[in-house]
C-alpha cells in the first residue's frame, strides 16, 4: 500500500488516542480528500479508521437533497472515534452505538483492513445497518469488522439518513432537484458510500472490483435496491442478504409527493423552505408526531428507473453472485395466534378469520397435525408473511434472471438468554423489560430476527457482556462467518472443511437450503410450494 506513514509517538503526547486504544499507534493515509489519521493495532494487526466523511454534510441547504461529494480538506483529518449516527428515535433495544451522539451530519464510514505498507488487492465487505429505515448506526458492536479483516478482507460499515431526515418526498423538494424527483436521500446515501469505497479503497489495500455489499432487515432490502439501481449495480462485486429485500415495494413519485404535503400540512408551517430553516430539533418533533408514516421506496426515475420487481425480471439488476437467507423466527406465533392458546381449533380459526378468501389454500400449506405443531407452524406462517416470502422472492428471481450462483440458507440457532435477567428478547430482535409479573422466561421458537448478525460477522465476544454465549454459539459463528468470509472472497462460500453448499440452480423445483445451526447440512427445500402461493396471494391484495 502506498503513502502509509507509520510513526510511534510518545505516550505522554498521545494521551487521548492511548485512552481510546492503549495498544495501537497512529497512522496516515493519503486518500483522494487528503489525508486522514487512524489507528493500527499491535495486538490485532488491523489499522481503524473511524469517522471518514464520504460525502458533504447533509444538512443546511442540502438537507433533502442527494448527497454531495466531500469537498478536499488542508492537514491531517484525524478519524479515530465513530462519527455521529443519523437522527433516530430509541425504538429497539438491541441497538448498542458507540457513536458520537446524533446529528444530521452523519454521513461517515469506518474501515477495518489487515493491510501492510505494500498490500494490494484485498477484497471488501461493505455492510448496511437495519432499522426499518427508521433507526440504525454503523458503529454498533454488531457491525465491527475486526474479526472479519483479522480473515484477510477490508471490512466497511457506512451510516445512511433516516425516517423523515433520510426519506421525505415533496413536489417543492422534486422541483429543485436537478434529476427533479425526491425522497430515497438514504439510499443514495449508500449509493455515494459504494462510490466512495470504489474510489478510495485501494488506499486501504483493497481491490475496488472486489466489493461486496451487505446487509440486515432494511440493510438487506438496500442492498437489492443497490444491485437494482443503476448508480450502484456496475459497482459491485458480489451481495449478501439477510432478512430482507425491497422487490415487492415501491411507490410513484406522485404517491411519494402526497405522502410528504400530508407530513408538512401536519406542521404549523406552509412550505419546504420554511422547513429547511428549522433547526434539527424541530423537524425531529415534527418526524416524532407523525411517526406512524412509513416512507417508501420511490420509483424515481433516477436511483429506481423502474421497480424492483422488473428490473429483476427483465434481467436488468447487476449481474453478480448472491448469498442471501433468512432466520427460522423471523416473528413469533403470537403474531398469528395473540395470546390464544396453541391448539388446532384455534389456530384454524385465526386463518378463517385473517384470510377469509384464502383460508382453504392457507392452511393446506401450514397445516399442524397436532396441537404440538401449531406453535411451529403458526410460527412459520407469520414470519414467512412479514419476512420469508420477501426474501424469497429476491433469492428466486435472481437464480432465473442470472447466470451467476446465488446460494440460500435458513438460519436456526436460538440466540442464548440476555445476561441481564431483568430484560427479555422483543419484537424484531430488540430487548425489553420483563413482565414483573410473570417470572417464566419465554421460549422462543426459533431464531429471531436479527439475532444472527453478531455469529456472521463473528462478533459475539463484543456483546458477551448482553448475551449468555455458547461453546455451541461460537461453534455456529465459525461456521457462519467462514461461509460468509470465503463468498466476500470468491463468490462461493465454499472451503475451510465446511459442508458443502450448492448453489440453487435455475430451473430445480426444490432449490438447495443451507441449514446453518449447531450442526449445518444442506437439503432440497421442501416449502417452497407456500413461497408459490403467497406470490400470487401478494400479487391479487
Amino acid at each position: 500500500m502506498k503513502n502509509i506513514n507509520f510513526y510511534l509517538i510518545l505516550f505522554f503526547f498521545s494521551s487521548l488516542v492511548f485512552a481510546q486504544n492503549k495498544n495501537a499507534f497512529p497512522v496516515q493515509l493519503e486518500i483522494n480528500n487528503g489525508i486522514i489519521e487512524g489507528n493500527y493495532d499491535t495486538h490485532s494487526g488491523i489499522q481503524t479508521y473511524f469517522g471518514v466523511p464520504f460525502a458533504s454534510p447533509p444538512i443546511g441547504d442540502l438537507r433533502w437533497k442527494a448527497p454531495m461529494p466531500m469537498k478536499n480538506w488542508n492537514g491531517v483529518k484525524i478519524t479515530k472515534k465513530f462519527g455521529p449516527r443519523p437522527m433516530q428515535p430509541l425504538i429497539f433495544g438491541d441497538m448498542k452505538s458507540r457513536s458520537d451522539g446524533l446529528s444530521e451530519d452523519c454521513l461517515y464510514l469506518n474501515i477495518w483492513t489487515p493491510s501492510l505498507s505494500d498490500t494490494k488487492g484485498l477484497p471488501v465487505l461493505l455492510y448496511f445497518y437495519g432499522g426499518g429505515n427508521m433507526a440504525g448506526d454503523a458503529s454498533e458492536y454488531r457491525y465491527d469488522g475486526e474479526s472479519m479483516a483479522k480473515n484477510g478482507i477490508i471490512m466497511v460499515t457506512a451510516n445512511y439518513r433516516l425516517n423523515i431526515f433520510g426519506f421525505l418526498a415533496h413536489p417543492e423538494l422534486s422541483k429543485e432537484s436537478p434529476y427533479n424527483a425526491s425522497g430515497n436521500y438514504g439510499f443514495l446515501d449508500q449509493s455515494m458510500a459504494i462510490k466512495w469505497v470504489s474510489e478510495n479503497i485501494h488506499f486501504f489495500g483493497g481491490d475496488p472490483n472486489k466489493i461486496t455489499i451487505a446487509g440486515e432487515s432494511a440493510g438487506s432490502s438496500a442492498v437489492s435496491l443497490q444491485m437494482a439501481s443503476p448508480l450502484s449495480s456496475s459497482l459491485i462485486s458480489g451481495a449478501i442478504g439477510e432478512s430482507g429485500s425491497s422487490l415487492t415495494r415501491g411507490v410513484s413519485l406522485e404517491e411519494a409527493e402526497k405522502i410528504g404535503e400530508r407530513v408538512v400540512k401536519k406542521s404549523k408551517y406552509n412550505s419546504i423552505k420554511e422547513l429547511k430553516d428549522l433547526p434539527t430539533r424541530e423537524i425531529y418533533e415534527l418526524f416524532n408526531r407523525n411517526r406512524n408514516i412509513r416512507f417508501p421506496l420511490v420509483i424515481d426515475g433516477y436511483f429506481m428507473p423502474d421497480s424492483p420487481l422488473e428490473i429483476f425480471e427483465n434481467n436488468k439488476q447487476s449481474q453478480i453472485p448472491l448469498l442471501v437467507g433468512w432466520n427460522s423466527a423471523e416473528t413469533p406465533p403470537s403474531m398469528i395466534m395473540g395470546s390464544d392458546e396453541f391448539t388446532i381449533e384455534n389456530f384454524e380459526n385465526k386463518i378463517i378469520k385473517r384470510f377469509p378468501n384464502n383460508h382453504k389454500e392457507i392452511l393446506k400449506l401450514y397445516s399442524p397435525n397436532s396441537d404440538k405443531d401449531v406453535k411451529i407452524i403458526a410460527r412459520d406462517l407469520s414470519s414467512d408473511l412479514w419476512m420469508g416470502y420477501i426474501t424469497w422472492k429476491w433469492f428466486d428471481l435472481h437464480r432465473k434472471n442470472s447466470n451467476n450462483n446465488v446460494y440460500r440458507y435458513l438460519y436456526h440457532k436460538i440466540r442464548p438468554p440476555l445476561v441481564d435477567q431483568t430484560m427479555e428478547a422483543g419484537l424484531a430482535g430488540g430487548t425489553k423489560k420483563r413482565d414483573s409479573k410473570n417470572s417464566k422466561r419465554k421460549t422462543p421458537s426459533g431464531a429471531c430476527h436479527s439475532c444472527e448478525i453478531e455469529y456472521a460477522l463473528g462478533n459475539l465476544e463484543l456483546t458477551k457482556n448482553i448475551y449468555s454465549w455458547t461453546e455451541e454459539d461460537y461453534k455456529v459463528s465459525k461456521t457462519m462467518q467462514s461461509y460468509f468470509l470465503n463468498f466476500v472472497k470468491n463468490g462461493n462460500p465454499n472451503g475451510d472443511n465446511l459442508k458443502l453448499w450448492e448453489p440453487s440452480s435455475k430451473n430445480a423445483k426444490k432449490p438447495i437450503i443451507m441449514n446453518i445451526d449447531v450442526n449445518s447440512y444442506s437439503s432440497k427445500t421442501e416449502n417452497d410450494n407456500r413461497y408459490l402461493f403467497l406470490d400470487k396471494y401478494f400479487l391479487n391484495n
